[in-house]
């Protein structure tokens, strides 16, 4: 056969397919009726394995393993289908359902926010961009932001989540397992790093630069042209900067913002240092109780599932057969549970969509945890 005698059969089988899909489906539909009807519950696990057996060994030696995954993914997408069809919404959906319903139709203009650090922080310059009138507390540490919600000393906490070059802030990761909260929308902020000393102070006097972590991480390149400084981390680099205007020393130097030299009285030695010009950090805004503004098209979950082969891979396949993206997916070990993870989901997909309720739906029922951290838009 040539090529497109070749390509006519394979759409004669992709059609064939179709067909055969929209027929189990149907079938899958009145089986689930059935059962239902009868007080029977689903297929056992044993059965689905006895199942998928008989399916690969029909498709040949050869194609066992392609075959297994198909039925794996076809039995994701019937097992959603009878949920959609028989299930009454969950506890959770109802609660999304309340929160879309109770929250204000515009994000508030002002607000008491909580931010690690103290005046001239990136999660500052944040909390400014999210809120004409922020009215921040200064908190020592990423859990005493967390700690400030959770009490209802401020409405709204704002944390960096992530960044563009030096990846994600895993104590943020962490304490989001320990505590309970509300994503309720997030900020992409360009982040440009600058070395600062004080008046008068050369690049070649520096023996010593503070800075936060991150920071240190996104300027790595730079850094490696000052051969012999120490590099000593501070709780951000606004603390650093603060830390450098307040010293007698004149051979130390901050990696900071523009905004904290202004602030602080330095001089920039050098500007712009971090490694790539597009550096981003991602903040988020978390607050105590849930609240789903108007226009959200981002959901953020936490969840577990069973230490068992093809567990994570099951629930891949559930979100790609309801046509979610997946934006971004994160995972931290498990306290006291050897090689076991937490996994973080950003995921793409409007609130108003049935997909989504039915996507939270499904999660929850799969997941061996599942923790709903809310559902929001995101500003740049």
């Amino acid at each position: 056969m040539d090529l497109e005698q070749i390509k006519q059969q394979l759409d004669d089988v992709d059609g064939q397919m179709s067909e055969l899909f929209a027929r189990r489906m149907d079938l899958t539909a009145q089986m689930a009726k059935a059962r239902q009807a009868q007080g029977m519950v689903p297929m056992d696990l044993a059965g689905q394995r006895e199942a998928k057996a008989r399916f690969q060994q029909t498709a040949g030696e050869a194609m066992s393993g392609y075959a297994g995954v198909v039925y794996a993914t076809l039995q994701d997408v019937a097992q959603s289908y009878e949920a959609a069809l028989l299930k009454e919404p969950s506890d959770l959906c109802g609660r999304i359902q309340k929160s879309l319903e109770n929250t204000a139709q515009l994000f508030p203009e002002s607000a008491t926010v909580a931010c690690q650090g103290v005046e001239g922080a990136y999660a500052q310059i944040a909390a400014d961009k999210l809120f004409a009138d922020a009215h921040i507390s200064y908190v020592k540490s990423f859990e005493a932001v967390f700690s400030a919600i959770a009490s209802g000393f401020c409405r709204y906490g704002v944390l960096p989540l992530e960044n563009s070059t030096a990846g994600s802030v895993n104590r943020i990761y962490d304490l989001m397992m320990q505590y309970n909260f509300s994503i309720v929308r997030s900020v992409r902020l360009k982040v440009d790093h600058n070395l600062m000393a004080r008046p008068g102070v050369k690049q070649a006097d520096i023996k010593e630069i503070f800075s936060h972590e991150q920071a240190i991480a996104q300027c790595g390149e730079f850094l490696k042209t000052m051969p012999g400084v120490k590099v000593t981390v501070c709780e951000n680099t606004a603390v650093a900067a603060k830390r450098v205007a307040e010293s007698d020393r004149r051979d130390v130097a901050a990696l900071s913002s523009h905004a904290c030299g202004a602030l602080y009285g330095l001089d920039e030695l050098a500007s712009d240092v971090q490694d790539k010009g597009n550096n981003y950090t991602r903040f988020i805004c978390i607050g105590k109780e849930p609240e789903i503004f108007p226009g959200a098209d981002r959901t953020s979950v936490m969840l577990t599932v069973s230490h068992r082969p093809g567990s994570l891979y099951r629930l891949m396949s559930r979100i790609t057969a309801l046509g979610i993206n997946l934006t971004k997916l994160e995972s931290r070990p498990l306290p006291d549970r050897d090689f076991e993870f937490m996994f973080y989901f950003d995921l793409e997909t409007s609130v108003y969509s049935p997909r989504f309720i039915q996507l939270m739906a499904d999660l929850e029922e799969m997941c061996e945890t599942f923790k709903y951290l809310g559902s929001y838009s995101e500003i740049v």
